[in-house]
């Protein structure tokens, strides 16, 4: 999406800068006092930085707050789909965080996000570990495994397909059909947000090319050995990523512990009035 193609009052708009940094051009926000320790958060598939809206207050009276785009999604530019596996946007994810001159102490992650932030902190130390909200830390299994990246590989490399995923998904109802069969229904803002993002063909494109080369296996296969802290935050009304996968993957990892959350959904941090941010700053203080 082009950043000059979003509304005044999109989320954190005035905080955001674009930043280049090799041959992705990141957006990203960032705020809180600028000398303060920095957390990183990362969205999910399929969203953009918006979605810690509630959430940024609460952590940036204290922490510096970056929040990127996850390339080729949102208004970060992908030059191609090549860098869109997860060692690559963790590698990528490092190299603007050097360009920042900044060393995270913690990495928040969402969803996918959460795997994400788990590949980084293999590559290089994060003093406060990681924190996985409704972390998908799970694989498709049988045929779907199998189909479903190479659709998504398929869609993505059609020149026309994005365009026509676009208007396909870009009607208010099925956005709202989406978000509801999450768990998380969102508000009327909430809904009118992913609807922008959904109506984007290059957002589009740069999340099927997510799709296309997602590989978690050697990711997972790794817990027992991940000895570096881990808190799982769950809700117990998520329908795209039960409780139980967080519940499953904390127990092979020998520093990891999972916080249930009643009634929210997968967007548990953008129904939670304070964006899950008092949970995660719990998740801080016991480190």
């Amino acid at each position: 999406m082009n950043p000059l193609r979003l509304p005044p009052d999109w989320p954190y708009r005035d905080a955001a800068l674009s930043l280049r940094v090799g041959r992705l051009r990141h957006w990203l926000i960032d705020t809180g006092p600028r000398d303060a320790p920095v957390l990183v958060l990362l969205h999910g598939t399929g969203a953009s930085g918006h979605s810690f809206h509630r959430t940024i207050p609460g952590l940036a009276e204290r922490w510096r707050v970056i929040v990127p785009d996850l390339p080729g999604q949102g208004c970060t530019i992908s030059p191609g789909f090549r860098r869109l596996g997860l060692d690559e946007m963790a590698e990528d994810l490092w190299a603007l965080c050097d360009a920042l001159k900044v060393a995270p102490e913690a990495v928040i992650g969402h969803s996918a996000g959460a795997a994400i932030g788990l590949r980084m902190a293999e590559m290089r130390p994060i003093p406060l570990g990681v924190i996985g909200l409704n972390a998908a830390l799970g694989e498709f299994e049988g045929a779907a495994g199998l189909l479903f990246p190479l659709l998504a590989r398929g869609l993505a490399s059609l020149p026309m397909a994005a365009g026509a995923m676009a208007a396909l998904w870009g009607r208010p109802n099925t956005v709202n059909r989406i978000l509801a069969g999450t768990g998380s229904p969102l508000d009327p803002e909430g809904r009118a947000m992913y609807l922008r993002l959904v109506r984007d063909p290059d957002h589009v494109t740069g999340t099927l090319g997510m799709m296309a080369q997602w590989r978690l296996q050697g990711l997972l296969s790794r817990l027992p050995a991940m000895a570096f802290p881990v808190c799982l935050i769950a809700s117990e009304g998520d329908r795209a990523v039960p409780p139980q996968v967080s519940v499953d993957a904390a127990r092979r990892m020998p520093q990891a512990r999972v916080v249930l959350l009643p009634k929210l959904g997968h967007l548990a941090h953008e129904e939670a009035p304070d964006g899950l941010s008092g949970e995660i700053l719990g998740c801080l203080s016991q480190r």
